[in-house]
Formats: C-alpha cells, sequence, structure tokens
C-alpha cells in the first residue's frame, strides 16, 4: 500500500483509529470523529449574511460523556506526524483539555501540558498511544483530583435521551466549577455572555452536585421573578418534584432544590424574612444568577441572605462583574474559574453579531440655547444656558425630538420587515410613553391591525408587564415593538429581538453590556441570525472602551471595613436602586434629581425643530471592533487576504477543479456574492460572474457580462470540434451560463433539467463525451473558454 496516495480520511480509518482502539479507547463511547464544536461566525453586510467555517477536530477523546481530556489532529501521509500540532493545540485551548495528538498515519506527536512528564512533547509509535486509565490518572494529576474527589467529579450529566449536549464552553464551564466544588472551593464565579446558556449551565451543574450527593440542598437565588419563572418551567424542570419556588411566609422544608426572588424571602420588617425560617447550615449550596446586581448598602437583601448562609458554597453568575472601587465580584466570589465573553461567542457563532446605525441630531451635538425670558409648553421660565445631549430627555424635552426617533426607527422597520421585535430603551417612563405615543400615530395601520402592536413596557404599568411574555414569545406576533427604560435592561430572553434601540443617557459600562446583551441570542427558526443597534445618544462609544468585552480586572478598594461589598447596580441615573427592584418594579426615574432626592424642572418645549446631520452605518468586524466600510471595500479587503495578486487569482481560478469552491471559500471568509452583485450590477446595468465581480471591485478590471463571455467563446467557434448530442450539451450549458452562472453548469444534476432533457436521458448525454470523465474534460475546457484573457 502506498501510504502517500491516502486521503486525511483513509488515514483515520485504516491507522489512526485501530491504533486507538487497540489502546483500550471504547470508539462508540469515548471516541468523536469530526468534532464540529463551533458554528462559524455569522457575517452580516447589507441585508444579508453568511456563516464562517466552523472549527472541527478530527478527533475528540473523553473520560465519560462531556468530559473531554485529549484531542488528536490528523494529515495525510504527506505531512510530518507532527504537521497537525499546533492546529490540535488550538483545539486543545477551546476545549480546554490537557493532552494534544498530531499524526499522519505513521505514529503520533503527543503534546502533554500537565506537567507530568519529563519532556512536553514526545513521538509515539502506533502501538504507544496511551490507555484511557493513563490519560485519566494524569488528568486528576494536574487537577489536583485524588481518592474520593475523582468519584465525585464523576457524576454524570443530566441526559434526556433527546441527544441536546452542553455547548463545548457550557461543559468547560460545568467541569470547572464542579472541579472547584470538589476540591473545595467555597466562593465560584462565573461569567458568561448573555444569550450563551448561563442557566442551563447552572442546571447541569447543581445537577452533577445534587446526584452525587455532594450538595443535597440547594437555593437557586434570582432578581426578576421572570428569570425565577423561566428558570423553574424551562432548564430547571428536569427536578421535577424535587423542587420548588419560595413564596413569601410559605415554608415547606422537604424540598431540596429551591428557587427565589430575593424580594420574597426578605424585607423590611423582620417578619418578612422568611428565609431565617431556615437554619443558616439548611443550604450547602447557594446560586445567585445575575450576580452583578443588589444594592452595596449594607443592610442590602443581598448581603443579608448571602452572610445568613455563610457556611454554604456560593455560586454567581454573571455576564457583566462589577468592578468598581466600590463595589467588586471578584472580591466577594474570587477570579471567575471560566470566562466566555461576546466576542468569542460572536466568533465561535453561538451568538448574534450586530451593525450601528448612529444618528445624530443637531440640537444634541450643537447645542440649544433659550431665548431670554422663554418659557416651556407648561409655562415655566427656562434656565438661560446651553442644553445639549447630556440634557435631552432629562432636563430638557423637545417634543421634536422625540418625534424624530420615532420616525427614524418607523423608517427602519418599514424598509426592513415591520414586524421584527423592537426594544427602544428611553430615559424614564414619562419618556417611554412619549415614545409609544409617537410610535402609534406614526404606524396606524399596523396598529389598526392590532393595538398591541407598541407596548409600554415599564415596571408602573401592568397591562404593560402583562405583555413581556408575549413580547419574548416567538410564536406570538404582538407586541412588535417595546418600550422601556429598566424594565427589560436584564434576564429578558428575547430571542427574536431584531432591533434595539438606544435613546437613553447609559453610563454603566454594566448596564450597556446588558443592553446589548437583548439582541444576542440567535433563532435560525425564526430568521434571526443578526440584529441592528440604532443609537441616538452617542451610547455605543462605550464598544470603544477596552471594558467592553476585556476581562474583569478588580480595582476594588474598601474602605475601612474588610467586608467585601457584593456588586451591584449602586444608583444608577436618578435615584433607581438597580438590584431593589421588588417584582420587576422601579423603572421610573419619577422627578428627582441626581440622586440627591430634590424636585428637578424638567421643561418640555414643543415649538422647537430638529434635524439630522448625521447618520451612518458600522458593522462588528472580525476583531471585535466596530467597522465602518462599504461592501465594496470589504469584499476586496476579503480578496486580498486570500490572493496576493491578481495573477494569483488568475492562476488560482484556472486550476480551480470546481469554481465553485473558490465561490464558497470567499463566502465563507465574508464576500456576499448576492449583496456584492446587486451593488454592482445596479451601477453597470449587467449581470457579471462571480470571476468579472473580483476582477472589477478588487482588481479593479473592467469586467465582461455573462453574455459578453458567451458571445466571445461563439466567435472563436470553440463547438466546432463537437458534434451530435455532444455539442448541443455544450451550446445549451453556455446558454445556461449567461443565464444563472458558473456555479449551475459545473453540477452533473443540470442535465436532468430541461433544456437538456429534451436531448436526451443524462446517462445518454454523458456518453455522447465518452463517458463521465470525458464529460468532466469538456466542462473544463469550457470554463476555460470563458475566462480566456
Amino acid at each position: 500500500m502506498d501510504k502517500k496516495s491516502l486521503t486525511e480520511r483513509d488515514i483515520c480509518t485504516k491507522f489512526i483509529t485501530p491504533a486507538i482502539q487497540q489502546a483500550g479507547w471504547d470508539i462508540h463511547k469515548q471516541v468523536r470523529e469530526e468534532v464540529s464544536f463551533t458554528k462559524g461566525r455569522i457575517i452580516v453586510r447589507g441585508k444579508l449574511h453568511s456563516r464562517g467555517e466552523a472549527k472541527r477536530a478530527d478527533y475528540v477523546l473523553y473520560h465519560q460523556p462531556n468530559v473531554p481530556i485529549a484531542v488528536i489532529e490528523a494529515k495525510d501521509n504527506k505531512h510530518s506526524v507532527g504537521a497537525g500540532m499546533q492546529q490540535a493545540q488550538g483545539y486543545a485551548d477551546a476545549l480546554d483539555v490537557p493532552f494534544v495528538f498530531s499524526s499522519n498515519g505513521d505514529g503520533f506527536l503527543f503534546h502533554d501540558r500537565t506537567g507530568t512528564c519529563a519532556q512536553l512533547e514526545t513521538e509515539l509509535s502506533l502501538q504507544q498511544f496511551p490507555s484511557p486509565d493513563e490519560l485519566w490518572q494524569r488528568y486528576c494529576q494536574w487537577k489536583g483530583l485524588e481518592g474520593e474527589s475523582r468519584e465525585k467529579v464523576e457524576a454524570p450529566y443530566y441526559d434526556d435521551g433527546s441527544g441536546r449536549a452542553p455547548r463545548y464552553y457550557q461543559t468547560n464551564a460545568i467541569n470547572r466549577t464542579v472541579e472547584a466544588v470538589v476540591r473545595g472551593q467555597d466562593r465560584i464565579l462565573l461569567v458568561m455572555a448573555t444569550g450563551t446558556g448561563k442557566t442551563y449551565t447552572a442546571f447541569q451543574i447543581i445537577w452533577r452536585l445534587w446526584k452525587s450527593k455532594q450538595k443535597k440542598r440547594i437555593l437557586f437565588l434570582a432578581d426578576r421573578n421572570i428569570l425565577v419563572d423561566q428558570t423553574r418551567s424551562n432548564d430547571f424542570k428536569p427536578f421535577g418534584p424535587a423542587m420548588t419556588k419560595i413564596a413569601k411566609r410559605q415554608i415547606d422544608k422537604s424540598f431540596e432544590i429551591y428557587l427565589s426572588l430575593y424580594q420574597a424571602v426578605t424585607g423590611s420588617e423582620e417578619e418578612q424574612n422568611v428565609y431565617k425560617q431556615f437554619s443558616p447550615d439548611f443550604f450547602d449550596l447557594v446560586v445567585i444568577d445575575e450576580c452583578h446586581r443588589g444594592s452595596a448598602a449594607e443592610d442590602s437583601a443581598w448581603r443579608e441572605i448571602l452572610d445568613y448562609f455563610s457556611s454554604a458554597t456560593h455560586i454567581g453568575l454573571t455576564a457583566t462583574p462589577k468592578e468598581t472601587r466600590e463595589v467588586s465580584s471578584i472580591h466577594y466570589f474570587g477570579e471567575p474559574v471560566y470566562s466566555y465573553t461576546l466576542k468569542q461567542g460572536i466568533d465561535d457563532g453561538f451568538l448574534a453579531p450586530y451593525k450601528v446605525v448612529r444618528i445624530d441630531f443637531d440640537k444634541d451635538l450643537l447645542g440649544w440655547r433659550p431665548p431670554k425670558g422663554m418659557r416651556d409648553k407648561n409655562g415655566e421660565l427656562i434656565e438661560d444656558r446651553i442644553y445639549n445631549l447630556k440634557d435631552m430627555d432629562r432636563q430638557l424635552v423637545i417634543e421634536a425630538r422625540t418625534q424624530k426617533v420615532a420616525e427614524k426607527v418607523t423608517e427602519f422597520l418599514k424598509a426592513t420587515d415591520p414586524y421584527q421585535k423592537t426594544i427602544i430603551f428611553c430615559d424614564d417612563i414619562n419618556h417611554a410613553e412619549r415614545m409609544r405615543s409617537a410610535l402609534v400615530n406614526l404606524n396606524p395601520e399596523r396598529v389598526a391591525e392590532n393595538r398591541k402592536y407598541v407596548m409600554r413596557i415599564t415596571g408602573d404599568d401592568q397591562e404593560g408587564k402583562a405583555e413581556l411574555d408575549n413580547f419574548i414569545n416567538p410564536e406570538q406576533r404582538y407586541p412588535v415593538i417595546a418600550t422601556t427604560s429598566k424594565l427589560m435592561t436584564t434576564g429578558v430572553d428575547a430571542q427574536t429581538c431584531k432591533l434595539i434601540v438606544l435613546d437613553q443617557h447609559i453610563r454603566s459600562m454594566t448596564e450597556f453590556k446588558q443592553i446589548i446583551g437583548r439582541g444576542t441570542r440567535i433563532n435560525e427558526d425564526y430568521g434571526k441570525y443578526w440584529f441592528t443597534i440604532m443609537d441616538f445618544k452617542k451610547a455605543t462609544e462605550l464598544f470603544a472602551d477596552p471594558a467592553f468585552d476585556g476581562d474583569p480586572v478588580q480595582i476594588y478598594a474598601p474602605q475601612g471595613d474588610d467586608s467585601p461589598v457584593p456588586p451591584d447596580d449602586a444608583v444608577e441615573g436618578d435615584g433607581i436602586v438597580a438590584g431593589d427592584m421588588g417584582q420587576g418594579d422601579g423603572d421610573d426615574f419619577g422627578e428627582l434629581g441626581e440622586g440627591d432626592g430634590k424636585k428637578r424642572v424638567r421643561y418640555v418645549i414643543d415649538n422647537v425643530p430638529i434635524s439630522v446631520i448625521a447618520e451612518r452605518v458600522q458593522y462588528y468586524g472580525p476583531d471585535g471592533k466596530l467597522i465602518t466600510e462599504s461592501l465594496r471595500d470589504y469584499t476586496r479587503a476579503c480578496v486580498k487576504k486570500q490572493f496576493t495578486s491578481l495573477d494569483d487569482f488568475l492562476r488560482r481560478w484556472s486550476d480551480a477543479e470546481q469554481k465553485k469552491a473558490i465561490i464558497d471559500e470567499l463566502a465563507a471568509q465574508g464576500v456576499l456574492w448576492e449583496a456584492l452583485s446587486e451593488e454592482v450590477e445596479a451601477r453597470l446595468a449587467k449581470p457579471l460572474d462571480p470571476f468579472d465581480l473580483i476582477c472589477h471591485v478588487a482588481f479593479d478590471q473592467p469586467p465582461l457580462s455573462r453574455r459578453e463571455r458567451v458571445e466571445q467563446v461563439k466567435k472563436r467557434n470553440y463547438f466546432a470540434r463537437y458534434s451530435g448530442a455532444a455539442r448541443q450539451v455544450l451550446e445549451a450549458l453556455l446558454d445556461k451560463y449567461a443565464d444563472t452562472g458558473i456555479e449551475h453548469i459545473e453540477d452533473i444534476k443540470i442535465l436532468q433539467l430541461d433544456p437538456f432533457s429534451q436531448i436526451g436521458a443524462p446517462i445518454e448525454l454523458v456518453k455522447a463525451f465518452g463517458g463521465k470523465p470525458g464529460y468532466q474534460k469538456a466542462i473544463h475546457a469550457l470554463e476555460a473558454e470563458l475566462y480566456a484573457s
């Protein structure tokens, strides 16, 4: 056997898999081949999107399901044994595994990250592949797991038989947390971006600790009623009769899993502190959802409950750890045992990328000064000074500004999809109500269809709050637009939200991250792959802050007290304490000053015009930064990354057995052919082949239309060498190319369609060329003629 002639897949089947099996690995239970562990980044341009390539490991080896410990990267035998090592190490970094192998079928290069080997890399023969027990022994030594603790970490995941398994980063988070608990760590922080499945991850952690009897009574705390109810009915449902939701003054101590709202177990009066009906050691695990929230006051509900159950293990979950000089997630919980950021989620294709439409108004940027002695709509004398963006909708309400925002939102919806779920973040309830009213007046046809097309969903409005479940339910069309201020900032699982409008002053990075998180979920069933952010108050400038998607850095500086102050959202805006909102209330800023409790005058102006002075679209770039770039510029950049010059492109195009391979390769890099064709062809008024699009856009060559290329081939009398059915087929293929492009004529299935089916059956048409090799040779020759210079 000539090993050099074998494909990579042949090498796997004939050499690598048998070597693994011979070492004692269970091929069906412990070995998975061709494991795609990401989805491929979604690339957005214009109204279209494409997906990049998913990361795929040739082999992942497991100690047991969902506990990966090794990866193997295979190459064909034309490569050296270690040629795949760097690629494999990248996969091992992502999958959090310590053992890395590369193979070309001759043997293995083994890289051991545990430090239990005399040297990092060793060459092994096919017969020397390590056994499962050997690698598990080294893994446990690396993790500091000995004796009984090994058995504890082997507690199984919950499996409902549906085939659903945790994503790779969820597996990492679950395993690291369980291992930390087994080692005796009692304060644990998990940082996972919004939309990455924190609650499902928490469920699997609790399930494993509960099933192994390491933790027998567990309390899950959240600060929004909807979060508790969603958790109970969705991810935590498998706990069944062992689970209960704590209600005020109704305590039954016969359950094992307790879900509770902070506000349901504590209060200002001693008799309201329901949690004290439990003994301090009743719970041995407390899981705190959205642990960045809660009041920083010494007597806050957050502190009281956690201090009372201080003997339990505390696990904090958050997308946005709070790190200021006053409050610190890290000071309380320690450094995160695992972090998975928004950027990672977007790069992997598990989270939706975004484009930003930034709109600036004249009065916001240039300022406005009232004429001397001017009074507002309510007769108030307006203080004489210059008002600008920081005053809008807080000190100064310009009704035309609210109207203009509503107009721009309505324009966008009508131009894209008037039924896409939209959240508009306003400064307070008054602002949210004005925005609702303006949108109702601008969308009379939609509101006539259903009065709930636009709803204000704020803490003070029972009917609005009642519609929150319908808004987040993908199957419910209405409400379509929700105006809000604080109520929908956190924990609202709006999977199909495609538009987030920022008309709110956002000063907290934590709050900004949470708001952006409302749009990051993907729902392929409903066509939600990306979302748009419309920014009217320069909030998206926070994207440029390194803190937006960087690792949390502790800057907490305690003031004379060694006890940690739990993280919170402090007093943001106008006196609202973000962690103490009651049952989802507290959405209004009211008429307070800057947190000082003083009456604030808010001027309302109804006779000052507003105009747009700047509007631009920015896209999420490969490096996580926003870029303002045209489709042509973006395409040019993508192509020049793949091809160093026009000659390089022409050579690759000419050598490609199928041109479709190059077209697909560029699509994976973000070239959106349909959008690019639409833009370029509209300007040139002729349909172009992908070849001509690239030559024209990336290399400034004059393009030929598909029809012009066909005419050139005919002028050269190319068909003279063929006769009969073969000539008829080629002439029909040429016409097909002129109509639909190169991809279709490369697919042999085209012979089943008209007009080919009228010439003869596919098998007869192929025989006219002397068989399939002759047919394929004729196609390649035809393509060479089409693209002859």
